[in-house]
C-alpha cells in the first residue's frame, strides 16, 4: 500500500494566500528599505494527501498529530502523523447496518470514541488495538464530548462531559486498562448532570468545551441549535476527583447564563483558540443559524466570560435557507467556514472574506473540517479524499489592518521584529495624535520614527507647541549614538535656547509663577539628567555662551557645577566679589590647581579663611605654587599681610616637614622683614651642619645683612665654618658672642689662637680694657702674656701684668722640668733598646733533619730555609709565595726588582777573590749580592707569615680565589 501521508511528493493542487486589510507591498520610507519577495509564501496553503481509500471515508478526527478515520462501516484506520508510513487498520467488528455517526478524540490523541448511529458507543485506546462497546452509554446518541484537558492522561480521560442528542449532559470517566476476560470495564462511570433546553423542550448539546482558568475556576461552554449556555464556578479544595457535578450543581434552581439566537441551522458548532497546548483559551467562534458569534474568552470576568463579542453574518449565499455551513475551525486571526464545495476564511479582525477555496467537483462534497490544536494544521475531507491546510505566518500582515483601526499598540506588538513596518506604525500614530492636538504624545512618537527631523520640528514650530518640541529633541537626543556628536551639539544647544527663551517670557509674569517654576525643575533635570551628560559636557562651551547671552548666571554656576567646571564658578564669584562663597567652592572640591590659579585674587580680600584653607588642605598643596600669591601680598609691608604669610609658612616648615630650600629661604626674607626676633631662632633651630639645612646660606647671610641682623650674620658665618669672618662681626656687637666664636674651630689650634688674638686685640685697643684681656687671656689656654703685650700702649705700667707674668714664668719652668724628665726617660729607653740587640744577636734556633716546612710539607733542609723566632719553618721560595699577595702594590714592585738584580749578580768568590768582590762592588757604586740578599730578606722575613701582621690583614680574604672559584667548584663535581 502507498504511503498515506507524503507531504512533499505531490505537487499543491490549489494555494491560496490570505492577505488581509490591506495588500501586501512595501511601503517606501525615509529610513528604510521594503522590497517584498516576489513569492512570498501564503499564509493558508492547501494539499491533497495522496491517499485513495479502499471505501468512502465517513468520518475523520486528529489530535496531537494522531489521525483517526472511519472507512464504510466496519473498518478504523489509526495514523500516526509521525510515522505516516505505518498506518493501522482496525476492525469494528459490526455485523448490523450502524453508521459511525460522529467520532471524538481527545487532546492527547490517545482515548478515541465511535457514536454509531444504533446509540452506541465504542472505545479504542491508541496503544490497543481491541475495539470495546460502552455498556452504561449504550441508548445515548453521542453528539458532543467535553474533555478533561486539565486531568486526562493517556491511561485515563479524567472526568469528561458527554452531550447527547436528547439534550442530556453526563459525566463519564474511561480508563484505559484492559484487564482479564473479566476486568473492569472501560466506562467507570456514567452520570446524569444537566439538561439544556429551548423553547420547544430539550435541544441537542451540538458542542461541549471544558476549560479551567489560570485562577483555579472551572467553566464549561455547551451550545444548542440556537443557545450558548455558560456554567461557571470553582471546585472545592481537594474536590478535584468529583469532577463536574459541582460546578452544575449550582445551576439547579436557576439556568445558567445564555445568549441566544432566532435563526436555526438545525445544528451548531464551537470552536476555541488556545495559542498553546494545555493553557487557557482566548478566543472563540460559535457556528449558528445568524451567523458567526465571534469573542475573547475572558476568565477573569465573574458573570460571562464571553467579552469583545460581534455577530459575522454569513456572506451572500452562505446561510440556513442556501449552502449552510457544515464546520468551522478557529485560528489567531481567522475562522474558516466549511461549505460543501469552498471553504471561506474571514478575517476576525475586519469581518472581510479574505479566501475562497472551491474544491473539485470529482472530490465530493465536503464532508467536515477538523483542527489539530497542538500542530495547528487544518483537515477537511470529503468521502474520498483527504486535505491539509498549514497556516504559515499568520500574523504578518495583521499590523496593517490594526494600523487602519488606529490600534496603535497592537499593532506595534505584531511588527515589533519588523523595523519598517514599526516605524510606519509610529509615523502613522504621530499624525493622528497631531491631528488630534495631544502633542506630547506625538512628539514621543516622532521621536522613534525615522521621519525628517526638519520636517517634524518645523509641524511643531508652527504650531507653536514648544513644550512638545522640546519633548521631541530631548527623546531623539537620547536615541543619538556615541559617534554622532555634531548632532548631539546641536540638539543639546536648541533645547538649551528654547528653555531660556521660555523661561526669560515666564519670568516677569507674576500670573505664570508656577510655570515657571515648573519650567526651571525642568530645565534643571535635563541639565543634570546622566542619560545627557555625556553631549552636555561635549557642548558645555556652546551652553556657556547661550547662559551668558541670557545673562541666567545661576543656571551658568548651577550648570558649571554639574559639569564639575568649578574654575567657571569660582570666577564668576570672584567677578561679583563673592569671595568667601568663591572659597567655600574650593574648599568642598579641593582642587588643587584651582587654588594655584585664585589664590592671587582671594588672599587680598580674605587672607586669613584662605590661609586656613590652606593649611585643612596640608600636604595636597605644593607651598611653592603659593608662593607668588603670598609675595604679591606680602609686598604691601603691613604686618597683618607679612602675619599670615608667616604663619602659612611656619605651618608649612613645623608642620608639613618642608625641605624645599625655596619655602624656607622665603621664610627668612619674612622674618628678616617682619619678625627679626625670629629669625635667630629659626637659624638656630635649624642647626649649624651646613649639610643639613634647608635654607640657602649665602641668601641668608645677604638677607641679614642687607636688613642689618648681626647675630644672624654671625649664625650664618658660623655654619659656613667663616670663623674669622664671624668673629669680627661678633667683635662688633658682643665681646662674648666672639668668644663663642673663637673657640668653635677646636682641631685647628693655630686659628682658634688667631682667633683670641683678635679678641684680645679689640678689647685692648678698642675698648681699652686691661682687666677685660686678662679675662680674655685666662679664658683661653693658648695665649700666653708675650702674645698680648704687643698690644698694650707704652704708658701701661708693670703692675697691671705681674701675676700674669709670674703665672707664665711658672709654667715655663714646670715645662722645662717636663722636658727634663722626658730626655732622662729616652735615654734610659734607648739604653734598654741596646742591651735587647745585643740580646737578640745571640739568639739561635735548632732545626732537626725530620724537620719539614709549614707550607709545602716537605723536608726543610732540602733547600734554603728560614727560621722565625715563633718556631715556623718555611722554604726560601715557598715564604716568599705566601708574602708576595699579602704585599702592598710598592713592595710588590720592590721585590720583583730584588729578584731580578739578584739573579744578575755574578755567585760569591771564595777566599780573598770574595773580599775583592765586595770591595769592588763598592767601588763601583753598585749594591753588593750580600746588600741585595738583605734588603730581600728585610721584606720577606720581615714577620713570620703565620704570626705577623700579614695574617691579621689577610683576615677577610676569601680561601678561594674568586677568579679560580668556578674552577675549584668544577673540580669538586
Amino acid at each position: 500500500m502507498a504511503s498515506i501521508l507524503d507531504e512533499y511528493e505531490n505537487s499543491l493542487s490549489r494555494s491560496a494566500v490570505l492577505q488581509p486589510g490591506c495588500p501586501s507591498v512595501g511601503i517606501p520610507h525615509s529610513g528604510y528599505v521594503n522590497a517584498q519577495l516576489e513569492k512570498e509564501v501564503p499564509i493558508f496553503t492547501k494539499q491533497r494527501i495522496d491517499f485513495t481509500p479502499t471505501e468512502r471515508i465517513t468520518s475523520l478526527v486528529v489530535s496531537s498529530n494522531q489521525l483517526c478515520m472511519s472507512l464504510g462501516k466496519d473498518t478504523l484506520l489509526r495514523i500516526d502523523l509521525g510515522k505516516a508510513n505505518e498506518p493501522n487498520h482496525v476492525e469494528l467488528g459490526r455485523k448490523d447496518d450502524a453508521k459511525v455517526h460522529k467520532m471524538f478524540l481527545d487532546h492527547t490523541g490517545s482515548h478515541l470514541l465511535i457514536a454509531l448511529s444504533s446509540t452506541e458507543i465504542l472505545y479504542v485506546n491508541r496503544n490497543g488495538q481491541k475495539v470495546r462497546p460502552l455498556a452504561r452509554w449504550k441508548g445515548q446518541l453521542v453528539e458532543s464530548v467535553g474533555w478533561n484537558k486539565a486531568l486526562g492522561t493517556e491511561s485515563s480521560t479524567g472526568p469528561i462531559l458527554v452531550g447527547t442528542a436528547q439534550g442530556q449532559i453526563f459525566e463519564a470517566e474511561l480508563s484505559a486498562s484492559e484487564g482479564g476476560l473479566f476486568g473492569p470495564a472501560p466506562d467507570l462511570y456514567f452520570r446524569p448532570l444537566y439538561v439544556l433546553n429551548e423553547e420547544g423542550g430539550p435541544a441537542p448539546v451540538c458542542s461541549l468545551e471544558a476549560e479551567r482558568g489560570p485562577d483555579g475556576r472551572s467553566f464549561v461552554i455547551a451550545t444548542t441549535r440556537q443557545r450558548l449556555f455558560q456554567f461557571i464556578g470553582r471546585a472545592a479544595e481537594g474536590a478535584e476527583a468529583q469532577g463536574f457535578s459541582g460546578l452544575f450543581a449550582a445551576y439547579t434552581d436557576h439556568p445558567p447564563p445564555f445568549r441566544e439566537f432566532p435563526s436555526n441551522l438545525g445544528y451548531s458548532e464551537l470552536a476555541f483558540y488556545t495559542p498553546k497546548l494545555r493553557s487557557a483559551p482566548r478566543a472563540f467562534a460559535w457556528m449558528m443559524g445568524d451567523g458567526v458569534l465571534y469573542g475573547a474568552l475572558d476568565c477573569g470576568r465573574p458573570d460571562s466570560l464571553l467579552s469583545e463579542e460581534r455577530v459575522w453574518e454569513y456572506p451572500e449565499g452562505v446561510g440556513p435557507g442556501a449552502s449552510p455551513p457544515l464546520a468551522i475551525v478557529l485560528t489567531q486571526f481567522h475562522f474558516l467556514l466549511l461549505l460543501a464545495d469552498r471553504v471561506e476564511a474571514v478575517c476576525t479582525l475586519t469581518g472581510q472574506v479574505v479566501l475562497r477555496d472551491h474544491f473539485l467537483e470529482k472530490f465530493g462534497p465536503l464532508k467536515h473540517m477538523v483542527k489539530d490544536s497542538s500542530t495547528g494544521q487544518l483537515w477537511a475531507y470529503t468521502e474520498r479524499a483527504v486535505f491539509r491546510y498549514h497556516v504559515q505566518r499568520e500574523a504578518r500582515d495583521v499590523w496593517r489592518t490594526y494600523l487602519d483601526m488606529n490600534r496603535f499598540d497592537l499593532a506595534k506588538e505584531y511588527c515589533r521584529e519588523r523595523p519598517d513596518c514599526l516605524d510606519t506604525v509610529l509615523s502613522r500614530e504621530a499624525d493622528f495624535c497631531f491631528r488630534q492636538r495631544r502633542y506630547l504624545e506625538s512628539a514621543r512618537c516622532y521621536a522613534l520614527t525615522q521621519s525628517y527631523f526638519e520636517e517634524i520640528a518645523l509641524k511643531f514650530l508652527e504650531a507653536r507647541q514648544e513644550e512638545a518640541l522640546v519633548e521631541f529633541l530631548q527623546r531623539k537626543l537620547a536615541s543619538l549614538k556615541p559617534a554622532e556628536r555634531t548632532q548631539a551639539t546641536l540638539l543639546t544647544t536648541w533645547l538649551t535656547e528654547l528653555y531660556l527663551s521660555r523661561l526669560g517670557a515666564l519670568q516677569g509674569d507674576p500670573e505664570a509663577l508656577t510655570l515657571y517654576r515648573e519650567t526651571k525643575e525642568c530645565f534643571r533635570a535635563f541639565l543634570s539628567s546622566p542619560r545627557h551628560k555625556e553631549w552636555l559636557f561635549a557642548s558645555r562651551a556652546s551652553i556657556h555662551e547661550l547662559l551668558a547671552s541670557h545673562g541666567d548666571t545661576e543656571h551658568m554656576v548651577y550648570f558649571a557645577v554639574i559639569m564639575q567646571d568649578y574654575e567657571r564658578v569660582v570666577a564668576y564669584h570672584c567677578q561679583h566679589e563673592a569671595y568667601e562663597e568663591a572659597l567655600a567652592v574650593l574648599a568642598r572640591h579641593r582642587d588643587p590647581q584651582l587654588f594655584y590659579k585664585f589664590s592671587p585674587i582671594l588672599i587680598r580680600h580674605i587672607p586669613r579663611q584662605l590661609v586656613d584653607a590652606w593649611m585643612e588642605l596640608g600636604s595636597r598643596l605644593d607651598a611653592r605654587q603659593l608662593i607668588p600669591a603670598l609675595v604679591n601680598y606680602s609686598q604691601g609691608g603691613e604686618v597683618q599681610q607679612v602675619s599670615q604669610a608667616i604663619r602659612y609658612m611656619e605651618f608649612c616648615v613645623n608642620v608639613l616637614g618642608e625641605t624645599e630650600q625655596a619655602i624656607h629661604n622665603y621664610l627668612l626674607s619674612l622674618y628678616a622683614r617682619g619678625r627679626p626676633d625670629s629669625l635667630l631662632a629659626y637659624l638656630e633651630q635649624a642647626g649649624a651642619s651646613p649639610h643639613r639645612v634647608h635654607y640657602d646660606l649665602k641668601y641668608a647671610l645677604r638677607l641679614c645683612a642687607e636688613h642689618g641682623h648681626h647675630r644672624a650674620c654671625v649664625h650664618v658665618y658660623k655654619v659656613l665654618e667663616l670663623y674669622e669672618e664671624a668673629v669680627d662681626l661678633a667683635l662688633q656687637v658682643d665681646v662674648d658672642l666672639a668668644k663663642q666664636c673663637a673657640d668653635l674651630p677646636e682641631e685647628d689650634e693655630e686659628l682658634r689662637k688667631k682667633l683670641w688674638l683678635k679678641i684680645a686685640r679689640h678689647v685692648v685697643q678698642e675698648e681699652e680694657d686691661v682687666q677685660t684681656a686678662m679675662a680674655c687671656l685666662a679664658s683661653c689656654p693658648l695665649l700666653k702674656i708675650e702674645d698680648v703685650l704687643p698690644f698694650f700702649p707704652d704708658f701701661v705700667t708693670i703692675d697691671h701684668f705681674k701675676e700674669a707674668i709670674c703665672s707664665s714664668l711658672k709654667a715655663y719652668n714646670h715645662h722645662i722640668q717636663e722636658l727634663q724628665r722626658e730626655m732622662e726617660e729616652a735615654t734610659a729607653s734607648a739604653q734598654r733598646i741596646r742591651r735587647d740587640l745585643q740580646e737578640l744577636r745571640g739568639r739561635y734556633g735548632t732545626v732537626e733533619p725530620q724537620d719539614k716546612c709549614a707550607t709545602c710539607d716537605f723536608p726543610l733542609l732540602n733547600r734554603p730555609f728560614y727560621l722565625f723566632l715563633c718556631g715556623h719553618m718555611f722554604h726560601a721560595d715557598c715564604l716568599l709565595q705566601a708574602v708576595r699577595p699579602g704585599l702592598p702594590a710598592y713592595k710588590q714592585a720592590r721585590l720583583e726588582e730584588l729578584q731580578r738584580k739578584l739573579g744578575a749578580a755574578p755567585p760569591p768568590a771564595k777566599g780573598s777573590a770574595r773580599a775583592k768582590e765586595a770591595e769592588g762592588g763598592a767601588a763601583t757604586g753598585g749594591p753588593s749580592r750580600e746588600q741585595l740578599k738583605a734588603d730581600l730578606d728585610e721584606l720577606v722575613a720581615a714577620e713570620c707569615v703565620y704570626c705577623g701582621e700579614l695574617m691579621i690583614r689577610s683576615i677577610d680574604r676569601p680561601f678561594i680565589d674568586p677568579q679560580r672559584y668556578e674552577e675549584e667548584q668544577l673540580s669538586w663535581l
